[in-house]
């Protein structure tokens, strides 16, 4: 199955209760994850999510979805490097949401920030301002402290590295940096999910 016929059958056994902008996260994220799953290569395994935790968030969000979901592998042993730990520490110091969906959110995030491409696009959604409509839903102090609108994979390394002390970059400001566009240059592509096409407006939290 297509990461969009995914998409489209998780969007349509979305539980009535649940946020709609939450609800589509989701399903872009389950449906690029489902996409890439391989025998050596689970659906937990592409989300940084197993067992309990992860049957538990499509039970709540896609109900009448859990059954075909099973298929991809929801029990896989999970190995986190410390690089994406440091990443999910970060995240999970930075929720600004109670309960436990901000904190799977965490570890979400920081699995697909492990993928090649702009975040946004390895969480399968529509565009990068998604991606920050999330950011400053549910994880709003790290989001606020991305003032100048630097992408995000770069902020969250330069993040974990003031933690701990370390200073990522030789240049004394960014403004006089000569990498200054890989920090903040465009992050402009197509969608995953190219089929997608959700307006943002109604989308965005308030």
């Amino acid at each position: 199955m297509t990461a969009d016929a995914m998409y489209i059958l998780l969007n349509r056994s979305l539980a009535p209760a649940c946020d709609p902008f939450d609800g589509h996260v989701l399903a872009c994220v389950l449906s690029i994850a489902a996409e890439e799953s391989a025998p050596d290569c689970s659906l937990a395994q592409a989300l940084g999510v197993s067992g309990k935790s992860l049957r538990g968030m499509i039970a709540q969000y896609f109900p009448d979805a859990l059954d075909h979901l099973k298929a991809f592998g929801l029990d896989s042993e999970l190995v986190v490097e410390d690089e994406e730990q440091s990443l999910r520490m970060l995240l999970q110091r930075s929720r600004s949401t109670p309960g436990p969906f901000s904190s799977l959110l965490a570890a979400i995030v920081a699995r697909r920030a492990m993928q090649p491409n702009h975040l946004w696009q390895d969480l399968g959604l529509t565009n990068r301002s998604e991606l920050s409509a999330l950011m400053l839903r549910h994880f709003a102090p790290l989001a606020a402290r991305n003032n100048q609108d630097m992408k995000w994979k770069k902020f969250f390394y330069r993040m974990i590295c003031r933690d701990d002390s370390y200073r990522l970059c030789a240049a004394p400001s960014c403004s006089e940096c000569c990498d200054f566009n890989g920090c903040f240059g465009d992050e402009s592509g197509e969608s995953r999910l190219a089929r997608v096409r959700w307006q943002i407006e109604t989308l965005v939290p308030v």
